[in-house]
């Protein structure tokens, strides 16, 4: 029987504050951003990647904008 050596997707576990400090860093965001981003896409990486990706595709004053709406 042939080994499997396939390597599974990286997930982040947002239960681990050390895992959530280490992929803060590494994409740039803050934690705040990272939980938002695992909420909206899950945890594989490569798709929080991505979203946070296409979220950064937006302006500084679009982002402000959104955010004085909230509250």
């Amino acid at each position: 029987m042939a080994q499997d050596n396939a390597q599974q997707p990286a997930r982040i576990d947002l239960d681990d504050a050390a895992q959530v400090a280490d992929w803060s860093r590494k994409l740039a965001v803050s934690e705040e951003q990272l939980h938002e981003a695992v909420g909206a896409v899950g945890p594989l990486a490569t798709d929080v990647e991505m979203h946070l990706k296409g979220s950064r595709s937006t302006t500084n004053s679009d982002r402000t904008a959104a955010a004085a709406s909230k509250g």
